[in-house]
C-alpha cells in the first residue's frame, strides 16, 4: 500500500484542532499536503509550522460555488481525503436559524459530497481512502445540537454507500470518531469541565489517520472508527 510520501492527501478543516495536527503528522512522513479552511491566517501558521510545504486552499465550504472553485483549482489526483470541516454551534431548537442550519449541513454533507465526487474517478483508477470525522452526534442525539447531529448522522449514512460502491475499485471509506475528550478551539468552546479535565492532544488521534490511509484495509471500510484505540493499536 502507499506510504505517505507517495500520497497527496486533502485534509479539511485543517487551520486548527484536529485538522492541523493530522497536517503536522502527514507532513512529517512526507505526504503532498492539500489543506483547506476558511481562515487564513490559521492555514498560514500552520503551513509555517510544517515548513511551507502544503498547497494553501482559503475556502468556505459552506458556499457550493466555493467549493467547487476550490475543486477546480486541485492540482491533480488525491490520494486520500480526510473530510474534517465542522460547524458547532449549540442552540435550542427554536433558536436555530435557518442559515446556521444549512451552514452545518452544506458544511459536514454537502462539502462532503462536492469533495468525494470530485476525486472519486481518479480514485476509480488506483484506489484511495475517504476518511470522515465524526463524532457521538453521529449516532445519538443530543440536547442544543440539531444541526450538528443531523449533519454527522448524513455522513456516516453517506460513507457507508461510499464503501460498498468503492469495494471493487480499491476505494475505502470510513467515518472516525476521536474516542476520547480531544483539546481542540471547539471543545475549548463546548466542553463541560469534566471533559476539559481529562482531554488530549489531537496529535495523539493522528496515528490512526496514518495508518487508515496507508494500510486501505478493506476491513476498515464502511465502519465507524475509534482514534484513539486505533492509534494504540498502530503507534506511529
Amino acid at each position: 500500500m502507499p506510504a505517505l510520501k507517495d500520497q497527496r492527501v486533502l485534509i479539511t478543516g485543517a487551520g486548527q484542532g484536529l485538522g492541523a495536527a493530522i497536517a503536522r503528522v502527514f507532513a512529517a512522513q512526507g505526504a503532498d499536503l492539500i489543506l483547506m479552511d476558511v481562515d487564513e491566517a490559521s492555514l498560514a501558521a500552520v503551513n509555517n509550522q510544517i515548513g511551507g510545504k502544503a498547497m494553501l486552499m482559503t475556502v468556505d465550504l459552506a458556499d457550493a460555488s466555493a467549493t467547487q472553485s476550490a475543486i477546480a483549482a486541485l492540482p491533480g489526483p488525491v490520494d486520500t481525503l480526510i473530510h474534517n470541516a465542522a460547524i458547532l454551534r449549540p442552540e435550542p431548537l427554536e433558536d436555530v436559524s435557518l442559515a446556521t442550519f444549512q451552514a452545518t449541513m452544506d458544511v459536514g454533507i454537502q462539502a462532503g459530497f462536492q469533495l468525494s465526487q470530485a476525486i472519486w474517478p481518479a480514485m476509480k483508477a488506483k484506489g484511495g481512502a475517504l476518511i470522515f470525522v465524526s463524532s457521538q452526534s453521529g449516532i445519538k442525539g443530543f440536547v442544543d445540537e440539531t444541526a450538528y447531529c443531523a449533519a454527522k448522522h448524513a455522513l456516516e449514512g453517506f460513507s457507508k454507500c461510499l464503501a460498498m460502491e468503492g469495494e471493487a475499485h480499491g476505494i475505502i471509506s470510513c467515518t472516525i470518531t476521536p474516542g476520547k475528550a480531544m483539546h481542540t478551539p471547539m471543545s475549548e468552546r463546548n466542553y463541560p469541565p469534566e471533559l476539559k479535565a481529562q482531554w488530549i492532544e489531537p496529535e495523539h488521534l493522528a496515528p490512526a489517520f496514518v495508518h487508515i490511509a496507508t494500510s486501505r484495509d478493506p476491513a476498515l471500510s464502511g465502519q465507524r472508527l475509534n482514534a484513539w484505540a486505533l492509534s494504540q493499536e498502530h503507534p506511529l
